[in-house]
Formats: structure tokens, sequence, C-alpha cells
């Protein structure tokens, strides 16, 4: 039997400035960027996105046009905002989006207090997820999105279920809806 090779585009290596108050806490994120295969630079010339943990004790980060991603603090104009417990898989997944031009948002709980931490963490869709939902919602088939994509129509099967259950979504109408809602996705 004759098996199909995959085409799998290599992760892009993403350069990028860490903003941590605390030395500690940024050396813990420098391993995490580190470790999920991005270079870590000091330069706003140089970098593509920003890491920034918190809040800083003035309330404002240093100035910079650069995509942001924020763990434990509310600054609505960064386009990534996570809890200060963020997963290195949620991290890297938040950098990978923000560069791409992407809004990342954690899921509002939606669950009753004693749901499983597990089922809570599935609430952050993937990059990937999030342009498999945005190509949802410009009404877009699995066929015309895996062509989009440079992927099988099988692998975009499995992000849209993948989603439609992160979302607690019965349709795809139904998840274009949560996206907007949850500003996943903008129109």
């Amino acid at each position: 039997m004759r098996e199909i090779a995959q085409h799998t585009a290599p992760r892009p290596v993403l350069r990028v400035m860490i903003f941590a108050a605390d030395p500690v806490r940024r050396a813990g994120l420098m391993v995490i960027v580190s470790n999920a295969g991005h270079a870590i630079s000091d330069d706003p010339d140089q970098a593509d996105v920003v890491l920034a943990d918190g809040v800083f004790p003035d309330g404002v980060l240093p100035a910079t046009d650069l995509p942001a991603v924020t763990l434990g603090g509310n600054v609505p104009t960064h386009a990534g905002l996570l809890p200060a417990d963020a997963s290195p898989e949620q991290i890297d997944a938040a950098i990978r989006a923000v560069a791409t031009g992407l809004v990342v948002r954690t899921v509002e709980a939606s669950r009753p207090a004693f749901a499983a931490v597990a089922e809570q963490e599935l609430n952050l869709l993937t990059p990937r997820e999030v342009e498999v939902l945005g190509a949802i919602s410009n009404g877009l088939s699995n066929k015309a999105i895996a062509r989009q994509l440079g992927i099988s129509q099988h692998t975009v099967k499995f992000h849209v279920e993948a989603l439609l259950h992160k979302l607690g979504a019965g349709s795809r109408a139904e998840a274009v809806y949560k996206g907007l809602r949850q500003r996943l996705i903008q129109m």
C-alpha cells in the first residue's frame, strides 16, 4: 500500500524580546522561549514579538510597536493576554499567533468551579486552530481550507473537530459565533 507523505512547513524561529521585572522570572521565560525553538532578542529593532510578564511597577512597558503577549496582566492594547500560570505550550502558541497578526485571549470560564484543570486547559486554541476558525468564518469548505493552508482535508477535519470541542460548539456557525464573542477571530 502506498503511503502519502504530508508536507509540514518548518516552524519559524521568532526573535522574542522578554520584559520581566523579576530577573528569576525573566530567566524562566527565557528557558521556555528557547525550548520552544525561538531566539531571545534584547534589541527591539531585531525582535519579532514581545513577551511581557505581568504589569510593570510604573504600569507601562517600554514603548514598542511590536506585537506583544502579556502574562498575568491586563494590557488591552496587547494582542495576547494569558494568565500568569500559562503553560509553556500556551506561551509558544500565543507567541506564534500574535506574530502572524492574530489576537489571543483565554476563553472566559463558563464551566463549573469543579471542572478538571485539564479540561480548562483545552480552551486555548492552537494557532492552526485559530487559522482554521478564521477560514471557516470566511465560509470556506474543508477542501478549500486544506488548499489554503497546505494541509490535508483529514487534518482540517481534525482541527475543526478539536476547535468545536474546545469552544463547546455544536456546529461551524456556532464556533464562529463563539470565536467572535471571545475575540479569537475578527471579521
